[in-house]
């Protein structure tokens, strides 16, 4: 099989096209499309009718997306870590240092979701004992102008 880069002439065997790449692979062919013009995916091409030829290479990649997806990874992220791996370096401390700090976005929005959770239900159960009304002057639905406003960082 040539190299990657080199284009594959008519006739030769080998390789996978969008379709298969994408089932093997476990995403849809848009997937694999949009993959290939972020430069993740590298196929060849074949100089007989023009279709991208996708090698083994190529799926190893695109079930390392996968995983590094599930883990968080955005794109752009998972395209730095493989060049450094293409480079010869070792990608690690970027992919530790990564999701220690998705760790502690998460944490935060982890504490903000709690919290709005916290006051909703106190909402909720705050509204079950009082009767609907019509606004009234400058009022536009008094169930939400009953709940005490948190403080909070964003002023709104």
């Amino acid at each position: 099989m040539p190299d990657k880069g080199q284009d594959i002439g008519p006739g030769k065997a080998g390789g996978m096209r969008v379709v298969e790449i994408g089932r093997r692979g476990g995403v849809t062919s848009d997937v694999v499309r949009y993959y290939t013009k972020l430069g993740i995916l590298k196929p060849m091409r074949n100089r007989g009718n023009g279709y991208r030829i996708y090698g083994h290479t190529d799926l190893v990649r695109l079930r390392f997306v996968r995983r590094a997806r599930t883990l968080g990874y955005k794109l752009r992220e998972i395209s730095d870590i493989l060049a450094a791996s293409e480079k010869g370096d070792s990608p690690c401390p970027m992919v530790r240092e990564i999701i220690e700090q998705r760790l502690a976005e998460n944490r935060h929005h982890l504490n903000e979701a709690m919290a709005l959770q916290r006051r909703m239900e106190e909402a909720a159960d705050h509204w079950r004992h009082l009767p609907d009304a019509m606004p009234i002057g400058d009022s536009i639905c008094y169930l939400i102008e009953s709940v005490v406003e948190p403080l909070d960082a964003e002023g709104g």
